[in-house]
């Protein structure tokens, strides 16, 4: 177990050093420059210069790198051109609200398409099973704006149950009760829970679709077995691991539909930041938060290959 897992830790290494390179070159030959943003439109070209050379950036792009790259390994990701902070503490203070929308959000389309993909696939052809396939077009083709847009208006414009925008914290200083926290929360969670509901479900009910139609789930019902037993124990067990793949793949995929969900309804978390970060041409922080997430992604996909080891006896041999 061991052996594999650092097989796949050396196996990424490569791939977030080309992330850390791709994105630091693209910056800097895109267009804009950072020091023009913070000088204003009334700056002279000398006070330009002179904000590039306090900034750093007026020497060579390696040089460049080289410097980010040696702080990244000490554990520094440098500090904020715009707000002239540590981008560590920029981070440490949007993370609890994407944390909040990403986990609430994995949970909650857990809980519903696992057991709607089961149940389809168990009655296949039935509405269920034709009201998941309906659900799942529409969240494969619907961006998560229009969904968010649409509930907006119907949960908190039209029936006044939610509100529309902000976040109340759930820790801290300022912190809220959870009823207010989830209550906050509730439109985000279904707005980015739609589409990771219908690829899990579309997901489980062909994993176990495929499953009921094994020999050893014949074995399972002549022993005189419930319906129930041979759903879950059987057939649900035997089609966990492409299951887990999935839920893992759309936590990763999460990253981006926080972005989006985060702006449309004003929630104060990383997404946000990585918004105003590219508008500001913060380097810095554009450069933490992207390292970040490539993190991140490589976390879940270590839990995933660890997971296998549980489900898959072929794999740990």
């Amino acid at each position: 177990m061991r052996h594999f897992l650092f097989k796949r830790v050396l196996a990424v290494l490569p791939v977030l050093l080309v992330v850390s390179l791709v994105v630091f070159f693209m910056l800097r030959l895109a267009p804009g420059d950072p020091a023009a943003v913070i000088a204003g439109n009334n700056a002279t070209a000398e006070d330009i210069a002179h904000i590039r050379s306090q900034l750093g950036l007026d020497g060579s792009v390696v040089s460049q790198y080289g410097i980010w790259m040696g702080r990244v390994l000490q554990g520094d990701l440098g500090y904020s051109y715009y707000l002239g902070k540590p981008v560590w503490a920029l981070i440490a203070q949007r993370a609890e609200p994407t944390l909040s929308l990403a986990l609430g959000t994995a949970v909650l389309a857990v809980l519903l398409a696992v057991p709607l993909g089961t149940l389809a696939a168990w009655r296949m052809g039935g509405w269920l099973d034709r009201a998941l396939s309906a659900f799942s077009v529409m969240g494969f083709s619907v961006p998560v704006f229009v969904i968010a847009y649409l509930l907006i208006y119907v949960f908190a414009m039209q029936l006044q149950w939610l509100p529309v925008q902000g976040y109340k914290p759930l820790t801290g200083p300022q912190a809220h009760g959870a009823w207010d926290w989830a209550r906050q929360l509730v439109l985000p969670w279904l707005t980015l829970s739609t589409i990771y509901v219908a690829l899990i479900a579309r997901i489980t009910r062909a994993s176990v679709s495929e499953a009921l139609n094994e020999d050893f789930i014949r074995t399972a019902r002549a022993k005189g077995l419930s319906d129930f037993t041979v759903l879950l124990r059987h057939a649900l067990a035997n089609a966990a691991v492409p299951i887990v793949t999935v839920i893992g793949i759309g936590v990763a995929l999460l990253i981006g539909g926080v972005v989006v969900t985060e702006t449309v309804f004003a929630i104060p978390g990383l997404g946000s930041l990585t918004v105003d970060a590219v508008l500001n041409r913060d380097f810095p922080v554009i450069q933490g938060l992207v390292l970040l997430f490539s993190l991140s992604y490589v976390g879940i996909n270590l839990l995933v290959d660890t997971s296998y080891l549980w489900l898959d006896p072929r794999i740990r041999h």
